[in-house]
Order: C-alpha cells, then structure tokens, then sequence
C-alpha cells in the first residue's frame, strides 16, 4: 500500500491526477471526515482523504459514487446531506448486511430531510412515516421480515406519490422497486469503518447523484 497523503483544507481541493502508464490498475476511494475527532471551522465542508491503493474499489463511472465513512456519526452526515435533496417520487433503496450501518444511514437520511422525529428501525411495523412541519412525508419501509417478494396490500408508487421512499433491504421486494431509483450498498470495512457505493439508475437519479456529489465534497 502506498503511503497516504493528506488534504485537509477549505475548501477542499482534489489532488491533481498523477500520469500512469497505460492500463494500468487504479482504484480510489474517498474518505470522508472532519480532522478524525479535531473540531471543522464554522460552515466548513467535509474533509476528504483520497487514497489511492492497488487494491479495495475501481475507479467508477459518473453514475456511482463510492465513500469510505469513519463511523457512525460520519455515516449519518453523508445521510443528511442525501436527505437535503430528497423530494416526493424518490425512491431509495438500502442493501447491505446485518450491521452494515442502512438504519444508521436512514437516520441521517431523515434529519436532513428536515422530520420532526429521529429515525427508528420499522422492522416490526413495516413501515414508518416522518412529517415535516410543513405537512410532507418521508416514508421508511424494512423488508427484512418480509418472506416473499410482494407486500399484500402495500402500493410504493401510492407512498412515492406523498413522499419520499426509504427502502432497507430491497433486495427481498425486488418487484416493488421502481426501475428508476437511487441504490445505495453499504459494506462492512472494520470495526468503526463503512464503504458506501451510492448508484443512480435512471430518471433524475444521474442528477440527484451529482448534486449529493458537489453538496458533499465541493
């Protein structure tokens, strides 16, 4: 592994890219922080590390976006700056396993979508509703207990239509996901660390992902 370098600096600045020769294997991660425990100045964007290894994630294309989140409280500020930008008819999707921090991400997601009330794990209800002051609804469905692969009675494009869509474990209501949606995998690295891979798949997602992408990392 090379040795890592640091950017710590407001704005941030990317690196300049270094000449590699012709086929050569490249992968990037970003690692997002704020000084590892040392306080940001006022209204200063969130520190990124780029590290470069031969090894971890390939360079992606314009429509992923792959993280590497410190902890938990990093977890929930990518979230929040998600939540920011969700609008009703938005669709997302949270697949990981056990422990790989979805509800920690579906916290943030809620903070900053402004809800009156913190986010729970809706495991035994199915479905739990946050209203803004404004009147507005995110939706946060887990699929988890979920044995087939359709909810009798239960209409996503219904609660879309109201709000926003939160969906944990997707993969077990493959059938009720829209074709166009954001899909966001979250992976175990280590003890405190998560890799997060946020794909945009059609509609207004490519733009969605690209605003989360500035409004994060500048």
């Amino acid at each position: 592994m090379r040795p890592r370098k640091r950017w710590w600096s407001t704005p941030c600045r990317r690196p300049a890219p270094k000449e590699r020769a012709t086929g050569e294997q490249v992968y990037i991660t970003l690692d997002v922080s704020r000084g590892h425990g040392r306080a940001a100045p006022a209204g200063a964007a969130l520190a990124i590390e780029w590290r470069v290894y031969n090894r971890l994630v390939p360079v992606l294309d314009a429509n992923t976006l792959d993280v590497l989140s410190h902890g938990a409280d990093q977890t929930q500020r990518l979230g929040s700056r998600l939540g920011e930008l969700l609008q009703p008819g938005d669709v997302v999707c949270l697949a990981g396993d056990l422990g790989s921090g979805k509800t920690t991400l579906a916290q943030g997601i809620v903070r900053g979508w402004g809800a009156l009330t913190a986010a729970t794990s809706p495991t035994f209800v199915l479905v739990n509703e946050y209203p803004r002051p404004d009147g507005a609804r995110l939706f946060h469905l887990d699929a988890f207990r979920l044995e087939t692969q359709t909810a009798p009675g239960f209409d996503l494009e219904e609660l879309a239509a109201e709000g926003p869509v939160l969906i944990e474990w997707p993969d077990r209501v493959r059938s009720l996901v829209p074709a166009d949606h954001l899909w966001v995998e979250l992976r175990w690295v280590e003890d405190t660390r998560r890799g997060i891979r946020v794909k945009a798949v059609g509609g207004r997602y490519p733009q969605l992902l690209d605003r989360f992408r500035r409004l994060t990392f500048g």
